[in-house]
């Protein structure tokens, strides 16, 4: 496929510095299967980062380890374009402009905006503006598709919005963005608590299982995994501890859920728990490897995100330049 007809595939993800199996298996792994087809890019939003109270010294340490994960776990640079939201000028200034255009009202209404501050967070613009942020990421790479979870798609719906009413107000400059919400992958739950999904913020850190744990703490969260009522290796409804290890097992082996159950009839959870347990170590093993290998190479990881940047750039400054025109500002000098 030649690269005008390749469409720009853009997902971007907070510095936490930790990724769990739930981000690997229900999206990384997805996108990975997205790299020759189509031009992809990640940004680490890093701006994004400081709307909430943190520690500058983390915040640098968390965004290396971020990408050093993405790369270990196969998001190839020289298939896709990695960089750190804040080395590129554009994203700010695109968003004051597009900020301009957004009501008050649309953002007071964010769902997560509302959360977070009935939650006690310190309540600043930057939280507030947030969304419109976003939008700007989006849209000054003029992306075709967003891989978002679910509960991002109330902000790309208002990136949606801005981009429609930019167009609107001046003329069609912006690509409408798709969502596209993954639809292949497990769902990867908690494993203290299988009703719910699998997060790295919990404050049991028994309940998720990360890229980079060794292979004892692996074991040792799988053994002590909440499973069900009963002794039956089965999926269903009523056995939700047991059909999330099963899709995690599933998730790593590549075999179905079906095969898997077949594999324990007549054998217990302990015996499950152990195989699963395996399954998961040496699934994770080559990543785990691989990101310590990486995560030691600063010279490497800075070239990744000195090239990462400057292909943003060039796109950048491209569609910055079209919306300075439209709006009356007089073009920069570079």
């Amino acid at each position: 496929m030649s690269d005008s007809e390749k469409k720009t595939v853009l997902t971007a993800a907070q510095p936490s510095g930790i990724l769990t199996i739930g981000n690997y298996l229900g999206a990384i792994r997805h996108w990975t299967s997205m790299l020759d087809d189509n031009d992809c890019l990640f940004p680490i939003v890093n701006m994004h980062a400081i709307t909430v109270p943190y520690t500058p010294a983390d915040l640098r340490l968390r965004t290396r380890s971020l990408v050093a994960q993405y790369i270990a776990c196969g998001l190839d640079p020289e298939k896709c374009t990695i960089f750190i939201q804040s080395h590129v000028v554009g994203h700010a200034d695109l968003a004051w402009v597009l900020g301009c255009l957004t009501p008050l009202g649309e953002l007071q209404r964010m769902t997560q905006f509302k959360d977070k501050t009935a939650k006690g967070a310190p309540l600043n613009s930057g939280l507030l503006f947030y969304p419109v942020l976003m939008a700007a990421d989006i849209l000054l790479y003029n992306a075709d598709i967003v891989p978002v979870g679910e509960d991002q798609k109330q902000h790309l719906e208002l990136a949606r919005n801005i981009a429609e009413r930019f167009n609107s107000t001046y003329s069609e400059t912006f690509k409408i963005p798709e969502p596209q919400i993954a639809t292949t992958g497990a769902r990867i739950l908690s494993l203290q608590d299988p009703n719910r999904k699998m997060s790295k913020s919990d404050e049991n850190q028994g309940a998720y299982l990360l890229l980079t744990d060794e292979p004892d703490q692996i074991r040792k969260k799988i053994s002590r995994a909440v499973t069900d009522s009963g002794s039956e290796v089965k999926s269903g409804p009523d056995k939700a501890g047991v059909t999330n290890l099963l899709s995690i097992m599933s998730g790593f082996s590549g075999k179905s859920v079906e095969e898997h159950e077949a594999e324990f009839v007549g054998k217990g959870y302990g015996d499950f728990k152990k195989a699963v347990g395996e399954v998961v170590v040496e699934g994770l093993r080559p990543i785990r490897e691989r990101f310590e290998e990486i995560i030691e190479d600063k010279a490497y990881l800075d070239e990744v995100l000195k090239s990462g940047a400057d292909i943003a750039q060039r796109k950048a400054y491209k569609m910055l330049s079209k919306v300075h025109r439209k709006v009356g500002f007089v073009e920069r000098f570079r």
